[in-house]
């Protein structure tokens, strides 16, 4: 009996790594889980971003990541974690604005409330809602008409207009280099009508 438990266990959790990287129903993946197609630190070739057992890991070193494709408005979903005081970002646009990863066990910044799910400089997330450092996050972000709406871990983190948008209405999708490793997954977006 309990070796069927255990390989039940053993079955599920396979079943749910295989998913990875496997786009959601009406979504396109960006990152394949297997290579860095795609993608490019400075415009070159990517030297401190890897592909380790399906995830797309940053050592800490290095410049941001940025993918290839241009795109206006759209919906990004992203699995990611950090370590102890890590930091990061989800660049959109090009960078024109980033959405902000922050360890959850780490306090705000108190220039501006800064923990994740917040819209860096303009806007501090609603309410905290990541999960400690180490464990994995999900987040669904919303680009539409200059307007971001972000979900973390289902949680609404945003709502607002984009202020340093500048007339960049189309720009890539990228990872913000903060001089911490990182890990990311299940990269997908769904482009939105113009």
């Amino acid at each position: 009996m309990i070796r069927l438990i255990l390989l039940a266990i053993t079955l599920a959790s396979h079943v749910a790594s295989a998913a990875d990287n496997e786009p959601t129903e009406g979504f396109r993946t960006l990152f394949n889980g297997k290579d860095l197609t795609g993608w490019t630190e400075k415009k070159q070739p990517p030297t401190h971003w890897s592909v380790k057992d399906g995830e797309l890991v940053y050592d800490g070193k290095g410049t941001d990541l940025f993918h290839t494709e241009d795109f206006s408005n759209f919906v990004l979903l992203i699995d990611w974690k950090v370590p102890n005081n890590g930091n990061s970002g989800v660049f959109l646009r090009g960078g024109a604005t980033q959405v902000e990863i922050n360890d959850a066990d780490k306090e705000p910044r108190p220039m501006w409330n800064g923990t994740t799910g917040g819209l860096y400089p303009d806007q501090p997330p609603l309410r905290r809602a990541s999960k400690p450092a180490g464990e994995w996050n999900h987040y669904e972000i919303r680009v539409e008409k200059g307007v971001i709406a972000v979900l973390l871990n289902g949680e609404k983190t945003l709502d607002a207009f984009a202020k340093n948008w500048g007339k960049k209405d189309k720009g890539t999708i990228g990872f913000q280099n903060h001089g911490s490793p990182l890990t990311y997954k299940n990269i997908f977006i769904k482009p939105l009508a113009d």
